[in-house]
């Protein structure tokens, strides 16, 4: 209960007794409450009508078996899930995770920090996630479409462009989204565009989606540094993943004067001191769908690979870090090394990467850090913009789309920036971003009634 004010403690024990054994979604929610002291003090009110408790516990959970017949005519069963978590916004809205490592506690958690993060869009969108233990890497095409197809036969009743919006995650990209809403049109007999994001363009995507996770993060690290009268030019930059946020963080990065030195995936990861070779790397991930040691072999000229069990990618002196794969992958002891080695801003692209001892350990040191429900919520604002060029039949330019990005990115941090500022906390971007992201969802659950 440690940083916690004491009318809060009862409901993070009252969600741990009926969570047991749901760390990551612990993590979150304690995260959260450590911020709402300074809320509570001010305004009382919120503690009225079990507020609080609510909006720690999902409107909806959904849990079913997804049998599907392997290439080899074997049949295999995964678990899928659907976390509606709250809908005082807007329609529930959040990604599909396929990954091993899937479980409900991981998708409660985050359609909790995803309910957060769509209020500070200002766009009108609920919370929610995803996903199943499902995993696509060494599966066919085929194969992956019979299970998108099976997970949709359930979840398909579950959806609606007014209900429940999902879109990609981790192992969740456009061929996956494309085989999912493909099942759900065949189920409906409705061509519902706005019921899935991160289309592909010819069935009602929308320009900038891919991109927009990565550039998200990096307008807001952009806009931090310029608190402190400097930006990305001339910086060195480190960046975990090598999936799509993180190549497009380096895509963005690189536009804005910085040099991305390291890039990861979970085997290990490449220094490369001249900068990364986007177009290698994403004819390595996207085209060949190999490791990133592929890139080391084939660049040659001093780059290095290390394999994850002989370092980290946070042992690359930098002077921004990115964290771009997945949940509490940034570790105390990497937060040292970033520290010691100089890094002046952290922008989390994944979601939660960093745990709580890293995050005091960047604060403590003076790092600007910008969590992830305020960092990366480029991706859910743009799926927003692609909702409403589909309930407007229209389709926007890669221009439009970006600038209104940029401007949305601009307005997550500077709300951030103020709140954090009005609670007497100058420069503390996790605390702003769970004040600005709490209130908005809180007054709206307040004029609702007790639902």
């Amino acid at each position: 209960m440690n940083g916690i004010d004491e009318k809060l403690q009862p409901i993070l024990a009252e969600v741990i007794r009926r969570n047991a054994g749901e760390t990551e979604f612990h993590q979150a929610v304690h995260e959260v409450l450590e911020s709402l002291g300074r809320v509570v003090a001010k305004h009382p009110q919120f503690l009225d009508q079990a507020l609080i408790e609510r909006i720690c516990e999902p409107e909806r959970q959904i849990i079913f078996r997804i049998p599907w017949v392997d290439d080899n005519g074997q049949v295999q069963i995964n678990r899928g899930f659907r976390v509606q978590f709250n809908s005082a916004l807007g329609p529930y809205k959040g990604g599909m995770r396929f990954h091993p490592s899937v479980n409900v506690g991981i998708i409660k958690f985050l359609g909790f920090e995803q309910t957060f993060k769509n209020a500070l869009t200002g766009m009108p969108i609920g919370g929610g996630k995803g996903g199943s233990d499902f995993d696509p890497k060494g599966r066919t095409d085929a194969e992956v479409m019979r299970f998108c197809q099976s997970l949709m036969t359930e979840l398909h009743r579950h959806l609606g462009e007014q209900t429940d919006v999902p879109a990609g995650d981790i192992g969740v990209g456009g061929r996956e989204i494309g085989f999912m809403f493909g099942q759900f049109k065949r189920l409906t007999n409705r061509y519902e565009a706005g019921v899935f994001t991160g289309k592909a363009l010819a069935h009602g995507g929308s320009r900038a989606r891919t991109e927009a996770t990565g550039y998200g993060n990096t307008y807001f690290v952009q806009a931090m540094l310029q608190t402190k009268g400097t930006d990305f030019e001339g910086k060195k930059v480190a960046v975990s993943g090598s999936g799509n946020v993180a190549i497009y963080t380096i895509e963005k990065v690189s536009s804005f004067g910085g040099k991305v030195v390291a890039c990861s995936d979970s085997s290990g990861f490449v220094v490369d001191r001249d900068g990364i070779d986007l177009d290698l790397l994403k004819e390595i991930k996207d085209v060949r769908r190999e490791r990133i040691s592929e890139y080391a072999k084939l660049k040659g000229n001093g780059v290095h690979f290390i394999s994850s069990e002989n370092g980290s990618v946070w042992d690359v002196p930098c002077d921004v870090a990115m964290p771009s794969a997945t949940q509490n992958e940034l570790s105390g002891k990497d937060a040292l090394s970033l520290v010691k080695n100089g890094v002046m801003a952290v922008g989390e692209g994944a979601n939660m990467p960093s745990t709580p001892e890293a995050i005091k350990i960047f604060k403590d040191a003076g790092v600007l850090f910008g969590p992830g429900k305020a960092a990366n919520a480029g991706g859910v604002a743009t799926s927003a913009l692609e909702m409403q060029q589909n309930a407007s039949r229209d389709s926007w330019t890669f221009e439009q789309t970006e600038s209104r990005l940029c401007e949305i990115m601009r307005g997550i941090h500077d709300v951030c920036h103020q709140t954090a500022e009005e609670y007497g906390a100058p420069g503390d971007y996790v605390l702003g971003a769970n004040i600005a992201g709490f209130i908005r969802v809180a007054e709206a659950m307040r004029t609702l009634g007790v639902i």
